[in-house]
């Protein structure tokens, strides 16, 4: 179930921003009187799940969900209409029309990525503020995984600092190391401040487990609401009990929980609780799916967050800032996998699975419109590269075109076309023949 959820939400997602993308350069033609004979969201090889007829234009839904494309009339473009290229400009088709008109509907599709992903951002800063965890505040020191271990991080470690400057966001701590390839961590461990190099591979690692932390605040089981009928309901675990341990193996903090019971599925197990001022044993069996049924509070019951509220002005500003951090950091991850010796760039390229599982497994409209905003500006990046195919690549020889006077022979673009079609394919099954090996590994 959650994968089918994950999976509704970045279709709809790619739903969004494709129609609005196309929409981008569709407009634009339409202004400048150029026929745009259709509209798609997906591709329609052999057949189409929706077409409707309307004015000159085609409106239609395919059936393979790689994108989206407008078939403007006197376009090179994923057609290869060749049939209609070898007939005689009309006024009306793409070809006829200035190279700063078709230069705007070119790189209409861009813009409105951009704009949208500044719109959705500042629309989720003004609705939902932005929430986090001051680095100080996690009192209860962190839970690492196999990267932390690798790094040299322990269980309890407070982590407050990286390359010697304070950290304000908790979150942030593994960005620096990814993206800013940071050096060193500054932590707290038995109450004495420590320094600990970032060993040669850490970057690697992370890429390769596509990891996200590498460590999370740590904080206690405290049982919030109970489900009628769950197997806490059976054991007798009620609202306000705290959970001490899992078959007598400490399990204070929710994640040394979480990994017992994942361990255990199927079994007979004993919780130590406290309850008021008792300690009690409550036995039962953990379900096969490892959930037992109750709700626990949230980290934000047990640790201090911080919240910025913005208004609707404050909000605009701010979703820019964001959108243009978001650009940039993009453009460090893109460089860091050609520049840095720790890294195979065959092995970083992920697919629909890796984009698909950055949403969240239950259904989340702060983290839907927060990735659905990062998405478009990494759709407007992407569709900027001069590659054949790609907005950019028409915008290349646009610009060459206005520079020298003169349109590249109608051969040119079309082997350019076919070129670049063959290359985005070939990386489309490539990433996604990683995700599918990765799946296995």
């Amino acid at each position: 179930m959650e994968v089918l959820i994950q999976a509704a939400q970045f279709v709809l997602s790619l739903s969004i921003l494709i129609v609005l993308h196309e929409m981008g350069h569709f407009l634009p033609a339409k202004w400048f009187n150029t026929k745009v004979e259709k509209f798609y969201l997906f591709f329609n090889p052999g057949f189409s799940l929706f077409r409707k007829q309307i004015g000159e234009t085609e409106y239609g839904i395919g059936w393979l969900p790689l994108g989206g494309y407008v078939k403007i009339a006197g376009m090179i473009d994923e057609s290869m209409d060749k049939e209609q290229m070898a007939k005689d400009p009309e006024p009306w088709e793409f070809r006829s029309k200035p190279a700063w008109q078709r230069l705007i509907i070119m790189i209409g599709g861009v813009t409105v990525n951009a704009i949208l992903g500044v719109i959705i951002f500042a629309g989720v800063l003004w609705w939902w503020g932005e929430t986090y965890l001051p680095a100080k505040n996690a009192i209860y020191g962190i839970k690492v995984d196999s990267i932390g271990q690798h790094i040299g991080l322990q269980d309890g470690d407070i982590v407050f600092g990286v390359d010697g400057e304070e950290v304000e966001n908790f979150d942030k701590i593994p960005y620096e190391i990814l993206i800013n390839e940071a050096k060193t961590l500054s932590i707290i461990r038995d109450g004495q401040e420590q320094t600990l190099d970032i060993p040669t591979g850490t970057i690697a690692q992370m890429v390769e487990q596509r990891a996200r932390g590498i460590m999370s605040p740590r904080f206690p089981v405290k049982v919030q609401e109970i489900q009628d009928d769950s197997e806490a309901d059976k054991m007798g675990l009620q609202a306000e009990d705290q959970i001490l341990a899992f078959n007598n193996e400490p399990a204070y903090y929710y994640q040394d929980f979480d990994q017992l019971k994942r361990e255990h599925k199927g079994e007979e197990s004993t919780l130590t609780i406290l309850r008021d001022s008792d300690t009690l044993q409550l036995s039962g069996t953990v379900p096969e799916d490892g959930i037992f049924g109750f709700q626990p509070y949230t980290p934000g019951h047990f640790l201090e967050l911080d919240t910025i509220r913005y208004s609707m002005l404050e909000a605009i500003p701010a979703g820019m800032e964001r959108a243009y951090a978001t650009f940039a950091d993009y453009v460090k991850q893109i460089r860091l996998i050609f520049t840095s010796s720790e890294i195979k760039a065959s092995e970083s390229v992920g697919g629909f699975i890796t984009i698909g599982s950055i949403f969240s497994p239950t259904w989340d409209w702060h983290r839907f419109w927060t990735m659905t905003a990062w998405l478009s500006i990494v759709l407007a990046f992407m569709n900027l590269l001069p590659i054949p195919a790609l907005d950019g690549g028409h915008v290349m020889f646009l610009l060459w075109e206005m520079f020298t006077g003169k349109q590249p022979p109608q051969k040119v673009l079309e082997y350019a076309q076919m070129v670049g079609m063959v290359l985005l394919l070939g990386l489309l099954v490539f990433a996604n023949a990683n995700d599918v090996i990765r799946l296995f590994r």
